[in-house]
């Protein structure tokens, strides 16, 4: 037990007045007592960033419509994860998308974008690397020239849809691109970007068709490919939330052959050429220096080049 100076001194005066003359008097002594501040502990989240910056290169009305782009994309991936959550992989539409697999990776992915740290997820609206001046481009992540940074080039502020138009104007989940709304578009973008995506979330697939035989022949990679998550992100919002128990899922069949001829499956990393109408479903490149997948998909199968397409630093176009 630890005595402050000021109490022993007030036990030592105590002590003297019992033992002196009944006339005489004792004065205690004078003590400041200074109470020792308390260490303010650090919050566990101290230093977080909760909100997506945006460049001082985007202008109001870009920055205007950045943010409502990005709470609606926060919106979507929210409400897929919710989905999950509630139904698991008994969903028809988690199954559809995903096979099999454990849902925890799948909640993971969405759960990043609702709930990940924001610090390095920076997006512009100049165009450093020129990739904007292609009219067709929406916008591309900055890749290896800065790698926490994508640039949103003018074609998405001029033609992305909002969300309250889901299964309007004749869009279908299957017939449609993904980045017909600008959630899902930048629910891509953010994939991209290490800080969301890790370098994990790939694209394994470049048409609907193949992200549904994706699932049905290897779902594991499903649950970490790009389009799977769009692709399912839109429907289970469309089925859910704007037109609930109906949806816009589009043809119930995918159109694709399937025969037992093997083909080698990989992230999609090969540039692709503006002038090419059709591309080969198959991927030649692995997904890293050690590691292919394959799966049955017939090798005769081709797909449209989508229209709008956006560029890595390095190259690779998708």
């Amino acid at each position: 037990m630890y005595w402050s100076q000021c109490a022993i001194l007030g036990v030592v005066a105590s002590i003297a007045m019992v033992h002196a003359a009944p006339t005489a008097t004792a004065t205690l002594p004078a003590c400041e007592v200074t109470e020792q501040a308390t260490p303010t502990p650090r919050a566990w989240d101290d230093g977080a960033t909760n909100e997506f910056p945006i460049h001082a290169s985007c202008n109001a009305t870009e920055t205007r419509q950045l943010k409502k782009a990005l709470a609606e994309t926060v919106e979507l991936a929210d409400h897929a994860k919710l989905h999950v959550l509630r139904w698991a992989n008994t969903s028809a539409a988690y199954q559809k998308y995903f096979g099999n697999a454990s849902t925890a990776e799948v909640i993971g992915w969405f759960d990043k974008v609702v709930r990940g740290d924001r610090g390095r997820t920076l997006f512009r609206c100049d165009n450093p690397d020129g990739n904007c001046d292609i009219p067709t481009w929406g916008g591309h992540w900055r890749g290896e020239n800065a790698t926490d940074e994508t640039v949103i080039c003018p074609l998405s502020y001029e033609t992305r849809r909002d969300l309250e138009e889901m299964c309007a104007s004749g869009y279908n989940v299957a017939d449609w691109e993904t980045n017909t709304y600008f959630a899902s578009d930048l629910l891509h973008r953010l994939y991209h970007m290490p800080a969301i995506g890790e370098g994990h979330v790939e694209h394994f697939s470049e048409t609907y068709a193949e992200a549904l035989e994706l699932a049905r022949s290897n779902a594991s990679y499903a649950t970490h490919n790009s389009d799977s998550l769009q692709y399912f992100a839109l429907e289970v919002y469309a089925y859910d939330v704007a037109v609930p128990g109906i949806g816009c899922a589009g043809p119930t069949a995918d159109h694709s052959d399937h025969d037992n001829t093997t083909t080698t499956v990989s992230a999609i990393t090969e540039p692709l050429s503006p002038a090419d109408a059709t591309t080969s479903s198959a991927a030649s490149a692995p997904t890293s220096a050690t590691e292919q997948i394959t799966y049955a998909l017939s090798a005769s199968t081709t797909s449209s080049a989508p229209q709008e397409c956006h560029t890595h630093a390095d190259g690779t176009r998708h």
